[in-house]
């Protein structure tokens, strides 16, 4: 089968996503969806496999300092063949330096030098240069980081998750058009069904925690009868 044959039949076999903050659950499950890539060409596989590899947050390491983070980042976007799969790559992984650089700031750090590599791609000697600026002089580029500070700064960690996956949604719309039945549409698929189970599961731990602090109110005060 030829491979843009190989490319249809895989994408209209998969099911649509629906709205990022409406959904409940991804639109089928992840055995489901790796079933279906199967369909993959072995180069496009790769290039898939390496990408996740890069912005999977399950693949992180922590024990590893933020230097040969960034050192064995690049080298796995060196490796990807795919431009549509190492352009998007790149730019989730500088909108993560960006977000690093308000979470070390506002944590008293004070502006990294430029002897170490502590984030990655063009932005990084830009946020140093402007470490007192609010918002680094990059609101232009990155509109909704005014709102991404406000909500760091009170400690609205939900909002933040939301906020930032709604930008790489939004992104994914853009860079998006025109491709339909082809393997950057299959990126596209798979980075949306990462986000929606990424902010399912997100929210349901959310809701969770919530519900437990609304008990401890409610509960405040009550002596509650001894256990049996």
């Amino acid at each position: 089968m030829a491979p843009q044959d190989r490319y249809l039949t895989l994408l209209t076999s998969l099911p649509a996503h629906g709205p990022l903050f409406g959904a409940r659950q991804t639109p089928l499950s992840r055995l489901r969806l790796r079933m279906r890539l199967n369909w993959l060409e072995p180069e496009d596989a790769e290039d898939l496999a390496r990408l996740a590899s890069v912005i999977d947050w399950r693949h992180q390491r922590f024990d590893v300092d933020d230097e040969d983070v960034v050192r064995e980042a690049q080298a796995e976007i060196d490796r990807i063949s795919n431009a549509f799969a190492r352009e998007l790559v790149i730019w989730r992984l500088e909108l993560r330096t960006v977000v690093a650089a308000l979470r070390r700031r506002r944590a008293g750090e004070p502006a990294p030098s430029g002897r170490r590599r502590w984030g990655f791609g063009r932005w990084v000697p830009h946020i140093a240069r402007h470490w007192t600026e609010p918002h680094f002089r990059l609101e232009r580029v990155y509109p909704w980081l005014p709102e991404a500070k406000q909500l760091l700064d009170d400690g609205d960690a939900l909002g933040l998750e939301r906020l930032l996956l709604g930008a790489v949604w939004a992104h994914l719309e853009r860079i998006g058009a025109g491709h339909e039945f082809d393997f950057e549409a299959v990126v596209v698929y798979v980075t949306r069904w990462d986000l929606v189970a990424r902010w399912t599961r997100y929210d349901a731990d959310a809701a969770l925690a919530r519900f437990d602090e609304l008990l401890e109110t409610a509960l405040a005060g009550v002596e509650l009868p001894p256990a049996a």
